[in-house]
């Protein structure tokens, strides 16, 4: 067996620049873990919250810190993110927007809908 010289030695992930639509890919995986982690947090907390009015007060005041709203804001757009990748694949799995153009403009289109709707939710808060 002759060895082929163009197989790279050393591969540095970060000079890789993958398609947006890999980075959606990504992106969902990570989202979808990261929400599995989190949700026994937000159960705790939802838990909490309903406890008594002083706990929810307590919460809601925590809410309305410029930390606070960050850290809702850092949520909504990892839920909006996974949402709108997660139809951008169901979309793709039963053969809507396979192509290369309309999948590199669906990728687009699910980062600016997350985008969108984390701007609302600043907006509202």
């Amino acid at each position: 067996m002759g060895k082929n010289k163009k197989r790279p030695v050393y591969l540095n992930l970060f000079k890789i620049r993958l398609p947006v639509g890999g980075i959606v890919s990504i992106l969902h995986r990570a989202t979808g873990a990261l929400l599995v982690l989190l949700l026994p947090a937000a159960l705790y907390i939802l838990q909490r919250s309903l406890h008594d009015s002083e706990a929810y007060a307590r919460i809601a005041a925590q809410v309305a810190t410029p930390v606070g709203r960050v850290v809702v804001l850092a949520i909504v757009w990892v839920f909006a993110q996974h949402f709108f990748s997660g139809v951008r694949h169901l979309l793709l799995d039963i053969g809507i927007g396979d192509s290369k153009l309309v999948a590199r403009r669906n990728a687009w289109l699910a980062f600016a809908a997350s985008l969108a709707v984390v701007a609302l939710t600043g907006v509202s808060l």
